[in-house]
């Protein structure tokens, strides 16, 4: 492995989205016309396997040397050894930087935070409802209507991960409770307009647990909250916890999205926002059939 490739793990930017936006970034800071020479998946994908002669153009490598501060462009297609290298053209601060960075990562109760975004949107546009739910075993959920998964991903695919195994659990905030019409009220919305959606969203999971096989061997189950809404939190096969707070007039598409991944060797971000779905969902009102 090189060490391009190991540093980008070390950071949780190893996919072509999260990298491809740390590299846009750097490349701004530099010259903005450089973001445009951002790698496509196909060229980091070789990048990371070593599969170039050479080196990558010269403005890919004052990027990648931005990115990583301390190592210049050879040293990132070398194997990585875990060394911090002293760079012989750059200050000698830089390798105490990079060394910095990487004891910052490490970090207990920081490591599991892989990624974060502005808003939801910039959220959605790089991580699709099918990327994160096709496939997925387990599914948990908290938040308000919960959008995500009853009006952005179609009901073919859910009926298809239920009828494969798949549990879902679905916690909405009650739409006939007091903090559903408080929530109204602090993002300027009309009485009704978030009571009405949620409860068409409820329709909607309702409608699909009834068209499921008899003998589906998954489970679909729905129940409501009325308590404040904090935090939207959405836990994909017990690895990775996506978390979106709910921020005073702002919609949740305007808020900030944080994707958590589970480490089970230490206790971090995950396990707090793990707890919060499961004393919700332990308090929470049945939604029968």
């Amino acid at each position: 492995m090189n060490a391009l490739k190991a540093l980008a793990q070390k950071r949780h930017i190893q996919t072509h989205a999260s990298f491809s936006r740390e590299y846009k970034k750097q490349a701004r800071q530099l010259d903005p016309s450089l973001a445009a020479n951002a790698p496509s998946s196909a060229q980091l994908n070789r990048w990371f396997n070593g599969d170039i002669k050479g080196l990558p153009y010269a403005d890919n490598c004052r990027v990648l040397e931005s990115m990583f501060l301390g190592w210049t462009a050879e040293q990132l297609f070398q194997e990585y050894t875990g060394d911090i290298p002293a760079s012989a053209d750059a200050p000698k601060n830089l390798g105490a930087v990079a060394l910095a960075e990487e004891a910052a990562l490490n970090r207990a109760g920081t490591a599991d935070l892989v990624e974060v975004f502005v808003t939801r949107s910039d959220f959605m546009h790089d991580y699709p409802p099918q990327h994160l739910f096709n496939g997925a075993q387990e599914i948990r959920a908290v938040g308000l209507s919960l959008n995500i998964i009853c009006q952005q991903y179609p009901d073919g695919r859910l009926r298809q991960s239920l009828s494969n195994g798949a549990t879902v659990k679905c916690l909405f905030l009650d739409p006939d409770g007091k903090h559903i019409k408080e929530r109204e009220q602090e993002e300027d919305h009309e009485e009704g307009v978030l009571s009405h959606l949620t409860s068409l969203n409820i329709q909607t999971l309702r409608r699909v647990r009834k068209k499921l096989p008899a003998d589906a061997p998954g489970q679909l189950l729905i129940r409501v909250y009325d308590e404040p809404v904090r935090f939207n939190v959405t836990v994909i096969d017990n690895s990775v916890c996506i978390v979106q707070p709910y921020l005073p007039h702002a919609r949740g598409l305007e808020s900030p999205t944080f994707i958590v991944r589970n480490e089970p060797d230490r206790k971090g971000l995950y396990d707090t926002f793990t707890q919060v779905f499961d004393s919700l969902w332990e308090r929470g009102k049945e939604i029968e059939a």
